[in-house]
């Protein structure tokens, strides 16, 4: 429990965000809904004469506990919070209600834009928790397991290759372990004594690998040798590699385990756009965006920006 405790405190520490912030966060992800409050519901404390209530504390924490704790029980999770954090979590809903009432002084409640925000965010928060419900029903484990079963006969492992490597800065360098090599000089041996690779203790040893873990210029060569080839000198962004294949192999097919999470991400994505099918065909839905004769009304318009950034390339394993 030490370790939950440490975590909670360090959240609740974290600041308020700010309003740029809030109005660019994502919409948020389902969560479980809080569990039910008890009969008693005593007053904490009061704020403007407006009174804090045990369930708006524990309100609070489901911002700020762990996913496995927010089931629990309200009496037993107020048994599992530390004091101390119990006491950071009545200060902290306390600032928040005092917040929301000075902002509702201000009149910012009565303003159109932030009018809209709020009922956006309403939209979003009904949108998260329809759809959490509507497929939660239909990604048990046993429908996961079924999956499983149904695609097991489909599931193959990708190629694998076992290699070690030297790694140099030069060429120059790369060539002189190479020649080593070819002159009689043990491939692991070399390894240690020249390689700046951190596995240059182990000979250079890579163990198995998919394509994917490596960087392109590192997998290409890894992947063209046979078992007990060497390779000329592969310049990847590391530096100056010589290659040796050790074997090859089709890498064993992922347990039910080791799938279970994909497994869930892909039904549970099946299921919202079948839900979100369903629900688009039962609305009744009239289209205003239709171009006119005259051209659409996006004719005009200038084209998204391109996206920054890109998928970092895969890097040889330390």
């Amino acid at each position: 429990m030490r370790v939950r405790s440490m975590t909670l405190a360090a959240a609740l520490l974290l600041p308020l965000a700010p309003a740029a912030a809030l109005a660019q966060a994502p919409a948020p992800t389902p969560t479980p809904a809080p569990a039910a409050v008890p009969a008693e519901d005593p007053v904490l404390a009061r704020v403007d004469g407006q009174p804090v209530r045990l369930s708006d504390v524990l309100a609070t924490a489901q911002d700020v506990l762990p996913a496995d704790m927010r089931d629990l029980p309200p009496g037993m999770l107020m048994q599992v919070i530390p004091a101390d954090v119990r006491r950071q979590l009545v200060e902290r809903t306390i600032t928040e209600r005092a917040l929301t009432g000075a902002a509702r002084a201000a009149g910012l409640d009565k303003e159109e834009a932030v009018r809209r925000r709020i009922q956006r965010a309403e939209e979003q928060e009904l949108q998260q928790v329809f759809l959490a419900r509507e497929v939660a029903a239909g990604v048990t484990d046993s429908a996961l397991r079924a999956r499983y079963d149904q695609e097991s006969g489909k599931r193959q492992g990708g190629e694998e290759v076992h290699a070690r490597h030297i790694l140099l800065r030069t060429e120059p360098e790369a060539k002189a372990a190479l020649a080593a090599i070819r002159g009689g000089e043990d491939f692991a041996a070399v390894a240690r004594r020249l390689s700046i690779d951190p596995g240059a203790k182990d000979g250079g040893d890579l163990g198995f690998f998919k394509r994917s873990d490596m960087v392109p210029e590192f997998a290409e060569a890894a992947f063209a040798m046979k078992p007990g080839e060497l390779s000329e000198p592969v310049k990847s962004p590391f530096g100056w590699h010589v290659i040796r294949a050790e074997e090859r192999r089709a890498a064993p097919v992922p347990s039910f385990e080791e799938s279970r999470q994909q497994l869930r991400q892909q039904m549970l994505q099946e299921q919202v756009d079948a839900v979100v099918q369903r629900v688009r065909a039962t609305a009744k839905v009239e289209r205003l965006d239709q171009p006119a004769a005259g051209g659409s009304l996006l004719d005009n318009a200038a084209p998204p920006a391109a996206s920054p950034g890109g998928a970092r390339p895969a890097q040889p394993r330390r």
